[in-house]
């Protein structure tokens, strides 16, 4: 399925409140992840994760309904710490669930995806991701790249933001409202990693 903006929700009208809501995984939902982010053999069963939509504010500058799949454990809090985000009018440019992009993390984080859950290993590595347990969150993947330690950007359309005194929309920087309203819930930001900084990524240890 093409992420084109045909793809994607259209504003909300007015520009409403902050809203959520959690869904277990039913049929239709399941249908769309099934053979692409959850497969099986995957480490969390479709029963233990759970359908978010929740309202945020995108680059342009109105409210959007953005979709992420986590764990039953995490629904409640990953609201909450939205809900910090959306009263700061911090801007997302886009929430849509990485199946939109055939689980495809690559893709999904060029088109600038906030995604959560996606069954799949670590970033150069073979051991579950913190994203295969629905236990991960990338925002903005653009504007805070993933960046190995020689300086490296993971993403080279992303490269200039490896310049972290930038103060562009939808940046993440230390202490800021996103990191503040994750570490809240008990998450971690991966702007702090010592070596590797994954600025997009936040998970519960």
């Amino acid at each position: 399925m093409r992420a084109d903006a045909a793809t994607l929700p259209a504003p909300l009208r007015p520009a409403a409140a902050y809203a959520a809501r959690v869904h277990p995984i039913d049929a239709g939902i399941a249908a769309r992840i099934v053979g692409r982010s959850w497969r099986p053999g995957c480490p969390v069963a479709l029963a233990d994760l759970r359908y978010v939509t929740v309202r945020y504010w995108g680059f342009d500058g109105r409210v959007h309904l953005g979709e992420l799949v986590v764990h039953v454990t995490a629904a409640g809090p990953v609201v909450t710490a939205f809900r910090r985000l959306f009263d700061a009018r911090f801007p997302i440019a886009r929430m849509v669930l990485v199946d939109v992009y055939d689980a495809d993390d690559d893709r999904s984080t060029r088109a600038n995806n906030t995604s959560a859950f996606n069954c799949r290993p670590v970033t150069g590595g073979s051991r579950w991701s913190r994203h295969a347990y629905g236990l991960a969150i990338d925002i903005n993947p653009v504007q805070n790249p993933y960046v190995y330690a020689d300086g490296h950007v993971l993403d080279p359309a992303a490269a200039k933001y490896r310049d972290r005194s930038r103060r562009d929309p939808g940046m993440i920087h230390t202490g800021d409202v996103v990191v503040r309203a994750f570490a809240a819930i008990g998450w971690r930001w991966g702007g702090d990693f010592r070596t590797t900084k994954d600025y997009q990524h936040f998970d519960r240890p």
